[in-house]
């Protein structure tokens, strides 16, 4: 009866230790996209003159300008995101490069 008992036990270890490993027949793609969004910093006195003509006008004369960044977009569309202040609040313009303000 012993026998019997143990080798019921090591069938069932055995048939519960084997590997059931397949092919993979339709293999999983991944596809990563990127953000190709790139951000180079400007000093404020390189902008374009367009550019410094906005910050000087009446709409933006109480706004401090505090840094500038030259934004290029995947889709290859560029405007320059300049950081301003006004008293504690801070904030940031988008305007491109013809002086117009993006949204």
């Amino acid at each position: 009866m012993k026998k019997i008992i143990l080798s019921a036990a090591f069938l069932a270890v055995a048939g519960l230790t084997s590997v059931k490993a397949s092919e993979i027949k339709n293999p999983i793609e991944n596809v990563v996209y990127q953000d190709s969004t790139t951000k180079t910093p400007v000093e404020l006195k390189d902008l374009p003159e367009p550019v410094k003509a906005v910050l000087k006008s009446e709409e933006a004369k109480d706004l401090t300008p505090v840094a500038a960044f030259l934004v290029v977009n995947a889709d290859k569309k560029q405007y320059y995101q300049i950081d301003v202040k006004k008293g504690e609040q801070t904030g940031s313009i988008k305007i491109d490069k013809d002086g117009k303000i993006v949204q």
